[in-house]
Formats: C-alpha cells, sequence, structure tokens
C-alpha cells in the first residue's frame, strides 16, 4: 500500500521528472565535454593521453554521481517527512491501526515501501550516471556495485532517519530536523578532511564527532573512495573522492545506527495515542 500511495505522490511524480531531466543535462554535458575536451585533443604520448582521460572522466562520474547522491538523500527525507505525522493529523491512521495489525508492522511496513522505492529511484539516478558514462566512452568506475550500494544506503538511512521523527513531529519540522542533520553530516566531513590536509587533530575529532551524530556523508565517502581510480588512490586527492577515509567499522556504525532508528520509530509509534 505505502509503495503504490506514494508512487501516485506528486513528490514521486516531481523527483522522477527531475531526475529524467538531470540524467539528459548530464549525458549532454558529458558528451560535450568528452567529445569536446577529452578525445579532441592531440598528445605526444599515447599512455599519458589515455591516462588523463582516464582521470577526467572519472572525476567528471564522481562529480554527477555527488549529485545523484543529494538527490537520493533528499527524496528520502521527503518520503518519510509526513507519512505518519500526516496520516495522524488527518485521521487516516485510525482505519489502519484499529485492522488486525500491528503498529509495528505499520511502521516497518511503510519503511519497506520506501525503501523500494528508494531502491528503484537510486537505481535509476545512479545506474544512469554509470550507463551513460560507459555508453559515451567505455569507461566503468572499479568496484562500483559497492560504491552505489552505499550511495542506495545513504538515502535509506535519512528515510529512516525522517520516519523516525515523523512518528513524532510534524512534518514541517521533520523536514527541518533531517535537512539540518544532513547539512550538519556534510559541513563535519568537510572539516575533517580539512583537518588532514592541516594535520590538525583536534579539527579531525570534531569531524568524527559529526559523523557519529549522524553517518551519512561518511557512506559517500567510502562510496567515492572505493570508486575513485587507481591514480587518484594513489596520490590521496580526488575533488570529489575523500583524503579522510572512513573505515570498514564506520560502515557497520552506520547501519547500526539505521538499525536502531528504525527501531526507535517503531516503539515511538506503538506508544503514541491515536
Amino acid at each position: 500500500m505505502t509503495f503504490r500511495e506514494n508512487v501516485r505522490k506528486r513528490i514521486v511524480l516531481t523527483g522522477l521528472a527531475l531526475g529524467l531531466i538531470f540524467l539528459a543535462v548530464f549525458t549532454i554535458g558529458f558528451r560535450m565535454v568528452y567529445i569536446n575536451g577529452l578525445n579532441g585533443v592531440d598528445r605526444p604520448n599515447e599512455m599519458l593521453s589515455r591516462m588523463i582521460v582516464t582521470e577526467a572522466t572519472n572525476m567528471l562520474l564522481l562529480a554527477g554521481l555527488y549529485a545523484v547522491t543529494f538527490l537520493s538523500a533528499a527524496m528520502g527525507a521527503l518520503l518519510g517527512a509526513d507519512t505518519l505525522s500526516g496520516e495522524i493529523n488527518s485521521g487516516t491512521i485510525q482505519t489502519i491501526v484499529t485492522k488486525p495489525v500491528r503498529r509495528s508492522d505499520v511502521v516497518l511496513g511503510k519503511w519497506l515501501g520506501f525503501a523500494i522505492l528508494l531502491g528503484l529511484y537510486s537505481l535509476l539516478m545512479s545506474g544512469g550516471t554509470v550507463l551513460s558514462i560507459w555508453t559515451q566512452s567505455g569507461y566503468v568506475p572499479p568496484n562500483v556495485l559497492k560504491g552505489l550500494s552505499l550511495i542506495y544506503l545513504e538515502s535509506v538511512l535519512i528515510m529512516t532517519l525522517s520516519l523516525f521523527c515523523s512518528s513524532f513531529m510534524s512534518g514541517l519540522a521533520t523536514g527541518g530536523v533531517v535537512f539540518g542533520l544532513y547539512g550538519l553530516a556534510f559541513i563535519g566531513g568537510w572539516v575533517e578532511q580539512i583537518g588532514v590536509a592541516i594535520q590538525n587533530q583536534t579539527v579531525v575529532q570534531v569531524g568524527i564527532i559529526t559523523s557519529l551524530i549522524i553517518p551519512s556523508e561518511s557512506l559517500w565517502r567510502r562510496a567515492s573512495f572505493e570508486m575513485q581510480s587507481p591514480v587518484s588512490a594513489a596520490l590521496g586527492f580526488s575533488p570529489f573522492s575523500s583524503t579522510s577515509v572512513p573505515s570498514p567499522l564506520m560502515l557497520g556504525y552506520a547501519v547500526i545506527y539505521l538499525i536502531i532508528i528504525l527501531m526507535a520509530a517503531v516503539s515511538t509509534f506503538k506508544h503514541r495515542d491515536l
């Protein structure tokens, strides 16, 4: 029911339309850059030429996926923001909880419907970006499945946090809190990278603490690290990768964080007066 209802909502249709526009603009832009900028310049050293083209293509791919990460996270936040609070305020939830269905099943069912919808959206956006690069240049980044899975996990984490806040807050307040935390994670991630660059441990610790509050940015930084080119990995620098790479322990923390937030949403909804 959650999946069917949200497919018909304007927000999903709008997000889908904007996503298709993004893919079209990205495809056209990459084609113009690749043909006129990367593939149209003669260079005396063929090996160096191939390396430069590969590095530039990888950078453009990560730039596209960086935008996709934000769009997917925004979709996750908007999907969960008004789902419980909106139905409670409108009285729609009464027709559900009066049936022989546990309240925990209501929350978990909504979460699963959103997760499936986000999976399809992420497949369209992330997969479409990678497919666009591959069809035009033949380039596929390393560890592409692992990287795209981490981008999807970030959108699900944001959606779960939004669902949790929606269990006891209004939709508007939920949106403000979730986007505020997402912005905090974004700033914290850059603070940590700057701390590593200037070798200031205090600044690095501030970034790590931010990642513990909400580990969304850590998932992107690990995804970009997995998909960066070998040369960028060796140099330890790329505009869209990370100088401070989250460890597998941080990825495990993000999964545990998601599960705890989901269980908190179930518990809050179960004990709320309807």
